[in-house]
Order: structure tokens, then sequence, then C-alpha cells
């Protein structure tokens, strides 16, 4: 790529920001799309330029004219039943900004799928990106991104290389997306471990993913898959509880067995459909495949094709957690990626 000026979606999300902080620390330029005035005024205070619009926006490649890669990191993420506004944003808002890229003159595209696409409530164990997509996919998050990721592989061309990658369970410090649901519940006394928690659970710091990305902008395949975690899956309680710790939120030790979660999580996505979301249980098929079984990524393909090693491990991680709830001057690993690559 001989111009290096990036078009980003969802540029005010968690994964955007970050995406914005570490391009912009590395000398990028950088367009971010925003569909609000917050939302321009986030990016722009990230150093990015806001290009006010949506997905859907008639006028995107305008947008990206003079760019030369393009991540869509936009999605609709709701674990629910999942409404025709999701299958649009994830969908169609896919097609939509990849032929507006297309007109741009955009070469690369990095597409942030997820290993959602491989969910159907049974258990991962060491998958490869070659394991299939799943027959029935455990609700309409999955089902979307599945869709969403197999149109953009679909759409990689010599002359126009999509790659795609499936981070799991991205999290790090300043994430306003599961962390603040996963403390309120903790607080709230409503968090329980599903039969002890004790299964092996891939992840992927933020700053990880964002080393993922501009190695996949830099040496990725078009057309191909790569997963991106933190390396050595944790298992899903020691994980959360260091999540708990590093915020000063006390651990529970409550658990629930894992049959009566999927039997209620199966009930109530029946109940949903058939009263139009009416009626609802505390659980969805989503959820519960998300977060009740093993999910355990292998990222061989990552090591040996884009030369990926985790830049931050959970440990580190953690730490800077602490240490910025704590207000503490300590080393921070994912402002310094940019120096450090």
């Amino acid at each position: 790529m001989t111009s290096k000026k990036l078009f980003i979606t969802g540029g005010s999300g968690y994964v955007g920001r970050n995406l914005i902080r570490h391009f912009t620390g590395l000398g990028w330029p950088v367009v971010a799309l925003a569909r609000s005035d917050a939302a321009a005024a986030t990016v722009a205070a990230l150093g990015a330029q806001p290009w006010r619009g949506d997905l859907l926006s008639a006028d995107l490649t305008e947008g990206m004219v003079g760019c030369s890669a393009l991540i869509h990191a936009a999605a609709d993420t709701d674990h629910g039943r999942g409404t025709p506004g999701q299958l649009a944003t994830n969908l169609t808002g896919t097609q939509k900004v990849l032929d507006a890229a297309r007109r741009a003159g955009i070469s690369r595209v990095v597409h942030i799928s997820s290993e959602s696409v491989l969910l159907d409530g049974r258990p991962l164990v060491d998958v490869t990106e070659a394991h299939p997509y799943p027959r029935h996919p455990a609700g309409s998050y999955s089902a979307s991104k599945g869709a969403a990721e197999r149109l953009a592989l679909a759409a990689s061309a010599p002359d126009f290389a999509v790659i795609a990658l499936r981070p799991r369970m991205v999290w790090g410090r300043d994430d306003t997306t599961a962390l603040p649901q996963l403390l309120a519940a903790a607080r709230s006394g409503q968090l329980a471990w599903i039969d002890g928690g004790h299964y092996r659970n891939s992840s992927t710091h933020i700053a990880n993913l964002c080393a993922g990305v501009a190695l996949a902008l830099e040496k990725g395949r078009g057309g191909e898959v790569y997963f991106i975690t933190d390396g050595t899956p944790w298992t899903f309680r020691a994980l959360v509880s260091g999540l708990l710790e590093a915020n000063g939120v006390a651990v529970t030790d409550k658990t629930v067995p894992r049959g009566l979660l999927y039997a209620m999580a199966r009930v109530g996505d029946v109940l949903a459909n058939l009263s139009g979301g009416r009626v609802t249980l505390p659980i969805t098929l989503q959820a519960f495949a998300t977060s009740a079984v093993e999910i355990s990524l292998d990222i061989t393909k990552a090591e040996r094709e884009l030369g990926y090693t985790p830049v931050i491990s959970i440990e580190t991680g953690l730490a800077e957690m602490a240490a910025t709830r704590s207000g503490a001057q300590a080393f921070q690993p994912s402002d310094d990626l940019a120096s450090r690559r």
C-alpha cells in the first residue's frame, strides 16, 4: 500500500476507538464513520476525521475516497432474539460498506468478524479456521455475523483483498460494552458460575486485536480468516474473576447447573419467537453458547501467516486495568503499542 490512509466503521465503539488510537499512533491518517454528533466528537477527540453517516448512507464512497484500506468494525452485537435491524446492520451494512470501498478504490479490507459465527451451543475445542459454519447458528447474532463474513470473503479479489479476523471475548481498559454489564451483574448478586466455570475460554485483549488488525492489513491473504486471541486460554472463571478483582468487585461462589440454563435458553427462544418478543426468559441460546461451554481457538494460522503473537498477556492486561482503576501511574501497554511496532 503506497498510501496509508484508513477508513474505519464503528469508530466511536470500543474496538473502533482503540483502532483509531493504534493507527494514529502509527502515523496513519484515519477517517471514521460517525452516526451522530456525539460519535463525531468522540472520533475527532481521538485524532480521526469524522465522516457523518451510517453503513447504509448513499454517499459513503465519498468519505472513503483517498483511503487505501478499510477496517469494518461496526456491528450490532445484541445477543437477544434478534431484529430486522440487526440483520440490516450486520449483513446489508457489510454489503454496502464493501461496495462503497470498491468504488472508492480501496485495495485492502479487514472485516472484524467473531468466533460467534461458529457457535451453535456446543463446545468448540481447539478449533481452527477450517471448522465449518454450523447448520443451526446459536442465534441472530451468530447467523447475521456468519452471513456477513461469508459475504465479505466472497467479495475478495486480486485488487480488493478482504481479510476476516475472528477475535473472541474482546476485553481491556476502557471497555464500554461487556465489562459494565458484567460488573453490574456481579454487584447486584445476579452473577453465578455455570457448572463452576472451569472450562477453557479463549479471549482477546483489545491491544492484541489492534496488533492483529495491523498485521492483517500488511500480510493477510485475501479471502482468508484468522483467529486472534491472547494465546493459551484461561478458564472462564479465572478470567472473569480477574476482571472483577481488577475492578474492585467481589467474586461470587454461586453456581448454576449448565443443563438447567440450556433448557431455559431453548424454551426462552421458542417463547420469544412465538410471542414476537413479548415473552422472554433471562437467557437466550446465543448468550448460553457464548459463555456456558468451552470455546478454545487455535491461532497457529495467524502465527504462521501473519507473524502474529500476543503483544500483551492476560496477566499484564489485568494489572493495567487495576492500575487504571486505582489511578496509579503505571506502564500502559496498549498506549505503547505504536512505539513498539
